[in-house]
């Protein structure tokens, strides 16, 4: 863990609650640091959270008590973000922050409504098309608002909105499909057909994929299915019965590793995941979750669609039927295959997260700046000399 010295920027990032809240925020995490600021992570105490913050090298970790606002628990709500607030006023208080991102989701709003008590510079980053509460919430009191699609800038009341893409971690850029399917023992030349439903797996994705196979037992596929904890022995006793190869997981962290695998993917639609198969290149079928919050997820995956650079199936409407067909072009069809991977090269910002942290600096820098220049006016109103020189991030 880096101190913060005189001239060391701290900055603040609350990401936690699911990975597509805290991988992003992980990916400025880094750029700041190559910049020489110290970091914090603020996460929730979630089990998604704590593991995959073991990799963040040098950070400190605050766990906020937050929880999200479900199930009508208003009050366990309410009772928790008081708590998360001044947690954060007492962690600020020690090592009053430069600057605080919030990343969206529940542990989002009270670090950046503590944050502005001591002066900090606040941005948050909306990933969806439809941003969330929270963030729709703390857009009126942040400096500037970063996002991933160009619908969301008009749902935010914010100051100042910029364009910049879900960042998404240095390890995802396009590779060879061998070695990484050596990592999970899977063969190295044969199509490889992957399947996620987020960090805590997705029953109704699982489901679909297990009608279908009676209809795939002559394709000469293999399988990585990451299914969840809770259907790992049905879905892996699946494959036995029908003798498809495959290897079936509970949770895998290292998502470059199976995406960098695939041929071909079946994923849920929130804006992490496609980012990641953005940056990877990945023809993919989106099953957007149905009860997802004002819905974002089917309008992230009809963004895609709209622009050839992905294809959807809802839910809703699901048969083995054109599960399989939609998979057999996916898989097989090479003139779409080119095509999708070609139009997803426009959903890739490969610099999302050093122009986050980039523009995080320059406000940090022109407010230390006004600070010294403001120091330095004698009494006559004139600037002394020394107000020229602004202290600058990582000096």
């Amino acid at each position: 863990m880096t101190s913060p010295g005189a001239n060391t920027p701290f900055v603040a990032i609350a990401c936690g609650g699911t990975g597509g809240h805290l991988f992003p925020g992980l990916a400025v995490a880094e750029q700041l640091q190559k910049r020489g600021c110290a970091v914090a992570l603020l996460i929730s105490p979630k089990d998604v959270d704590q593991e995959a913050v073991k990799s963040a090298r040098g950070m400190e970790i605050v766990t906020l008590p937050a929880v999200a606002l479900q199930n009508r628990n208003y009050l366990s709500f309410a009772r928790s973000f008081w708590q998360s607030r001044r947690a954060s006023r007492i962690f600020f208080k020690a090592r009053p922050p430069h600057a605080v991102l919030a990343m969206g989701g529940f542990t989002s709003a009270p670090p950046v409504l503590a944050a502005k008590k001591f002066g900090a510079k606040t941005f948050l980053h909306e990933s969806n098309t439809i941003p969330g509460r929270a963030n729709r919430f703390l857009a009126r009191f942040v400096d500037e608002a970063f996002i991933g699609f160009p619908d969301a800038a008009a749902r935010l009341r914010a100051r100042k909105v910029t364009r910049t893409g879900t960042p998404v971690r240095s390890q995802f850029r396009l590779g060879y499909p061998a070695p990484c399917r050596a990592a999970f023992g899977l063969e190295p030349d044969r199509p490889t057909v992957l399947v996620m439903g987020g960090s805590q797996g997705a029953s109704a994705i699982n489901e679909m994929i297990l009608s279908a196979l009676m209809l795939l037992e002559g394709r000469d596929w293999q399988w990585l299915h990451l299914a969840g904890a809770k259907d790992f022995e049905l879905v892996q006793s699946a494959y036995n019965k029908h003798g498809l190869d495959a290897v079936v997981k509970p949770f895998f962290a290292k998502m470059d590793l199976a995406l960098g695998a695939a041929t071909a993917a079946v994923s849920r639609a929130g804006a992490s995941s496609l980012a990641e198969i953005a940056a990877m290149l990945l023809p993919s079928l989106l099953v957007p979750f149905p009860a997802a919050a004002d819905n974002h997820q089917f309008y992230n995956a009809r963004a895609f669609e709209i622009t050839g650079a992905a294809r959807l199936l809802e839910q809703k409407n699901a048969t083995p039927e054109k599960l399989v067909a939609l998979l057999c072009e996916l898989v097989e069809g090479q003139v779409a295959r080119a095509k999708i991977q070609a139009a997803l090269v426009p959903w890739h910002t490969p610099k999302a997260a050093e122009q986050i942290a980039d523009i995080m600096l320059a406000a940090i820098a022109r407010q230390q700046g006004q600070a010294v220049a403001q120091m330095s006016k004698c009494s006559c109103g004139c600037a002394d000399q020394s107000a020229k020189q602004a202290v600058s991030p990582g000096a």
